[in-house]
């Protein structure tokens, strides 16, 4: 006799607090947990699935067309992805693109990603703005409603995680690819002929990061994340730069803060990015906190609050730095207009800035490019 608590060939998500979605199983086969969370970019889905910064987290994608441009070997951010899942409104679309070399359902099983389809994601997204991002439990397979909803409410949740330490480089290397041919030649281009050494540690890097620096004239040495300010110095740069990443930027003290307040004393010019820019923070002094649902998606709003110049930018964090905790000396630069928290910090006197939104996003916004030549300009200046 089957079991009636189990529904074969179908998939369901609970979330901790016992919400309960059912859908069809897309990917591959099996059980995930991970803090829910929600994108609202309208492309990018590769891209953003690759991302090691949402190592952690299943992924809702509001926009209902995923799968339409297929998967390629071009558009990731990283070899493996690091999401543990993905949420869909619709079945996957049908590939319709000349860049598509497989199907994304074919690309989810080949990384061993799980996922479901046919979940009312408007719903979804509304309980996650109103509650919080949360745990949740995503099964494709023969389901068991009661245990994947204990699974979910025993997930301990990201506040408290390290997990930069998780996606990292295993040794230090040399990045030499620059940024996409948009001129037509289908392939990302030799980068200019280098003009400063910056080593990029690695929480969590992006890979079109390391091609913008590339491509702003940058010879790149990428080192992990539990490099300290000795290893990273030995290294002779002319600035360095600190990336995104997924987790709680606190608990990372125990390395990544202090080498930073060693670079912070050697007096390099220094840029950070997303978990890059809230690590800089705490190094300073200030503090940080866990949002109620995080800012994902290619349509954010940022203040520039010197020029007052309004930047559409992209962005995925859940964690950001409080502004009125930060310390004298340390300035805001730029602020969210969906809610008005901090998007950038600067040291007054010093060659150190960071912001919390992608400044290379791809595909997405290219408003605030001008960042990387700023950090050229600083390297140019201290040099």
């Amino acid at each position: 006799m089957s079991n009636p608590g189990k529904t074969p060939g179908l998939a369901a998500l609970a979330l901790a607090d016992g919400s309960l979605f059912r859908g069809v199983g897309i990917g591959a086969e099996g059980t995930v947990v991970g803090e829910i969370c929600f994108n609202t970019s309208l492309t990018g889905y590769q891209e953003i699935l690759t991302d090691p910064s949402y190592a952690g987290q299943i992924i809702t994608f509001t926009f209902p067309h995923i799968g339409n441009v297929g998967a390629n070997a071009a558009d990731i951010e990283s070899l493996d992805p690091a999401a543990r899942g993905v949420i869909l409104r619709a079945d996957i679309t049908e590939p319709s693109n000349y860049r598509s070399l497989e199907h994304l359902d074919g690309w989810l099983k080949k990384h061993g990603l799980t996922g479901i389809a046919g979940v009312d994601t408007r719903r979804l997204t509304r309980h996650l703005r109103k509650h919080g991002a949360q745990a949740g439990a995503l099964c494709h397979g023969a389901v068991e409603t009661s245990e994947l909803a204990a699974n979910a409410a025993a997930w301990p949740g990201l506040e408290g995680m390290d997990l930069a330490k998780e996606v990292t480089c295993g040794q230090s290397y040399g990045w030499e690819e620059g940024v996409w041919d948009f001129a037509g030649a289908g392939h990302y281009a030799a980068p200019p002929t280098p003009r400063h050494h910056v080593v990029a540690v690695d929480f969590g890097a992006k890979r079109n990061i390391l091609r913008s620096l590339a491509g702003h004239g940058c010879r790149v040495t990428v080192v992990p994340a539990t490099a300290d300010g000795a290893e990273i110095l030995a290294h002779k740069p002319d600035g360095v730069f600190l990336s995104n990443g997924p987790g709680d930027p606190v608990a990372t003290g125990e390395y990544a803060i202090p080498a930073i307040q060693a670079l912070l004393e050697a007096g390099l010019p220094i840029f950070g990015i997303c978990l890059g820019h809230q690590m800089l923070a705490l190094a300073l002094g200030a503090k940080t906190k866990k949002m109620l649902f995080g800012h994902r998606g290619a349509n954010h709003p940022v203040k520039e609050l010197k020029s007052g110049k309004v930047e559409i930018t992209s962005q995925n964090h859940g964690f950001e730095v409080i502004a009125d905790s930060l310390p004298d000396g340390v300035s805001a630069t730029h602020v969210s207009l969906f809610d008005g928290t901090l998007e950038g910090l600067e040291v007054q006197g010093k060659p150190v800035f960071s912001v919390q939104h992608h400044p290379e996003a791809s595909p997405g916004p290219q408003d605030s490019q001008y960042l990387f030549a700023r950090f050229v300009k600083l390297m140019n200046s201290h040099a």
